[in-house]
């Protein structure tokens, strides 16, 4: 995935932030919300050692596609369970589409070179990546969690008996280069989308 050893190193560098803050909104968004478990978990921190997996770093690194350790939440400490964690879901792929929005205003309005490029470059694509990966409707997902909270709540608790199953189906998926298929359009709509609105923006 990476051209040469620097690029490798800058790739990880941008790597980190992208994981990190996906995770600290979810944090830091479920604590808002009344539930600490994150707090108690030693989350609510910018230690990348606390939020990183070691399977989904890999895999992001070799695929473009990956997960962090996933924010531990409990539903029944929120006013409205499903849709408060709704919400708490949804913090993290916000905040790697706003992170990579930025990017996108750097890339266009800096026009960088070198060093500076290949890294602003890899913080949006990881950012992009993170954004799309995690908007998908399997457990544990942030987007199947997502799903839950806007389906009616028959339906809703009805598709929440997938979680036991949710990491099979992925990796089965995963396995027949389905998500490949799916993801990477959506990836490249992403990107054309947020370049389009740096550039117009910057002018």
């Amino acid at each position: 995935m990476f051209s040469s050893p620097q690029a490798a190193i800058l790739g990880l560098v941008a790597l980190l932030p992208a994981f990190v803050l996906h995770e600290l909104a979810h944090a830091y968004t479920a604590v808002a919300l009344g539930d600490p478990t994150p707090r108690y978990q030693g989350r609510l921190t910018l230690n990348p050692l606390k939020h990183l997996d070691l399977i989904g770093t890999i895999l992001i690194l070799s695929t473009g596609f990956g997960w962090a350790r996933p924010v531990e939440v409990n539903p029944t400490n929120f006013r409205d369970p499903l849709r408060d964690n709704a919400v708490v879901a949804a913090a993290g792929p916000l905040t790697n589409l706003l992170l990579a929005l930025l990017a996108a205003f750097g890339l266009v309005a800096l026009r960088p070179s070198g060093l500076t490029l290949t890294f602003l470059y890899q913080f949006f694509a990881f950012n992009v990546a993170l954004f799309v990966f995690n908007l998908i409707p399997i457990p544990p997902l942030d987007g199947s969690r997502i799903l839950t909270g806007v389906l009616p709540r028959r339906q809703a608790y009805a598709f929440r008996q997938l979680e036991p199953y949710g990491w099979a189906i992925l990796l089965f998926v995963m396995l027949f280069g389905a998500l490949d298929f799916i993801l990477r359009p959506l990836a490249q709509g992403v990107t054309t989308l947020l370049i389009g609105i740096a550039r117009s923006v910057a002018g």
